[in-house]
């Protein structure tokens, strides 16, 4: 039945169908050509400029700084937020490894926090009961009473482009003095009561890789209000190199992480259908989502009520945590030449986080044996509305 619904959605889209590809509908070709033309394709050129100003007026933040993808950009806001080696870093174990990696890049350790149901993304209500139970505060700063370490901060992930609720997660973070970097990589054009998300809170990183809502092949963004933060941004992404019109020179270990202009040229292209990507995605989802309704078994993935959702990736949710099951329908739709996945591997399941800290992890491990990723690309919605 699962299997029968959504071949019956993508009926009329030649196979194979891959989970989400990017549309290049717009512009592309003649920006890229006026890149190529004016011999700036590399960090330099009037397309990263343009490409942060347009992006950073899209999310109504006073700042972005392009980088080379999502990792770096929330690497370096882990920086920027304080993240020394030997802390620890809440971060969900059901997200995408680059969360659990720009941590260990800090030299810092991921601490690893549950999910919830209804937004897939961080507990709010069960990490302050935990949080209340294991931080100490010893001479201003708080600690794991277990490991004798600083929690230096949290990180909640939107999966799949929902938000989670980050008003909850903002007031657990203001009773420890704890800086919240989002991980918005997925997430762009999502909104949370209102508010983008990517602009929640002090420092943010999007993700622009070639299948995401908005692509720039490879590349991402540092999002803040904060001026002071964002010229520090732009100066670690840069190799930390002094201005100067002819020297080279560099005042701190930096890192080559600002996004080229090819790149921002294509990204530029992308920005003027972000709205129309949005609007088929969310077609798409709809037509899911009635196409799910009358299918016994499995409950299709929806906003969150707070939330108006990109929908980056759909996500089926199976009523039982069978992995015999997810994997059955998985195999069937790849065998149809229907890409679909399941949820990444649990980042305390990995070879080199096992020994992480964890809080009970056990509603982040049964959605991992529930959930389904299912075809998302935005032209599938013109399929999908004749299902």
């Amino acid at each position: 039945m699962i299997v029968d619904a959504i071949k019956s959605v993508l009926r009329d889209v030649e196979h194979p169908v891959s989970l989400h590809e990017p549309s290049f509908i717009g512009r592309e070709w003649q920006l890229l050509k006026d890149c190529l033309d004016s011999g700036y394709v590399s960090s330099v050129g009037e397309y990263v400029d343009r490409f942060e100003q347009q992006l950073a007026q899209y999310l109504g933040v006073e700042h972005v700084v392009a980088v080379v993808n999502g990792t770096a950009a929330l690497h370096v806001s882990l920086l920027l937020a304080g993240v020394k080696p030997g802390d620890e870093v809440i971060v969900p174990t059901l997200t995408f490894v680059a969360t659990a990696n720009a941590v260990s890049y800090c030299g810092a350790i991921p601490h690893f926090a549950d999910s919830e149901q209804s937004t897939l993304g961080l507990d709010p209500a069960k990490l302050r009961q935990y949080l209340a139970g294991i931080l100490q505060l010893d001479d201003g700063q708080w600690l794991n009473r277990n490991t004798g370490r600083r929690v230096a901060a949290i990180v909640p992930m939107h999966a799949f482009g929902h938000p989670v609720d980050m008003d909850a997660l903002n007031e657990i973070a203001g009773l420890y003095g704890l800086p919240v970097v989002e991980d918005a990589a997925e997430s762009l054009g999502s909104c949370y009561k209102d508010r983008m998300t990517g602009t929640l809170s002090s420092l943010a990183a999007i993700s622009f890789n070639g299948n995401k809502i908005l692509t720039t092949g490879g590349g991402g963004a540092i999002v803040t209000n904060d001026k002071v933060l964002a010229k520090r941004a732009k100066h670690l992404t840069t190799t930390a190199k002094m201005p100067h019109r002819w020297q080279i020179s560099h005042d701190e270990v930096g890192f080559n992480y600002r996004m080229p202009n090819i790149n921002a040229a294509l990204g530029c292209a992308q920005l003027e259908q972000l709205a129309g990507f949005i609007e088929r995605k969310r077609s798409l989802a709809e037509t899911y989502k009635k196409t799910f309704s009358d299918v016994v078994g499995v409950d299709f993935f929806q906003e969150p009520e707070f939330a108006c959702s990109n929908y980056w990736l759909n996500v089926l949710l199976l009523d039982e945590a069978k992995p015999e099951i997810c994997n059955e329908v998985l195999e069937a739709l790849n065998n149809e030449s229907i890409m679909a996945r399941p949820s990444w591997t649990l980042m305390h399941k990995l070879p080199m986080y096992q020994g992480c800290p964890r809080m009970d992890l056990s509603v982040a491990e049964n959605l991992e044996q529930r959930l389904i990723c299912i075809p998302s690309s935005p032209f599938l919605s013109q399929a999908g509305d004749h299902a």
